[in-house]
């Protein structure tokens, strides 16, 4: 796989990973919780750091097969965990902005 391909990847699954806790009501997409329990914003938000570490582990796992793997400070983590909550803005605005107008609209 080459560099370019391995990092569209990784954005595009880092913009999969970052809506998931807010599109769906299972935990990581697969465990579903019993029925009368929904989902709290903090399990919302420990989902999100899960998924960011997971996300980076895999491009990790990609640039470590690319080649040379370089070394990282605390400033990368610092931008890309922003990134991440950038990028789950989406899956956001659809659980908390978009429900709650559709809500207002019907009564």
């Amino acid at each position: 796989m080459n560099t370019s391909l391995s990092s569209w990847l990784v954005i595009f699954v880092a913009l999969f990973a970052a809506s998931l806790p807010f599109v769906s009501e299972r935990v990581f997409g697969i465990v579903p919780l019993k029925s009368p329990i929904k989902k709290s914003a903090w399990l919302r938000l420990a989902e999100l750091i899960v998924l960011y570490f997971i996300v980076g582990a895999l491009g990790f796992f990609l640039e470590s097969n690319a080649g040379n793997r370089f070394e990282q400070k605390w400033e990368f983590f610092a931008v890309t965990a922003c990134l991440f909550i950038v990028l789950a803005f989406p899956g956001f605005v659809f659980r908390y902005l978009l429900k709650s107008q559709k809500t207002n609209t019907k009564q």
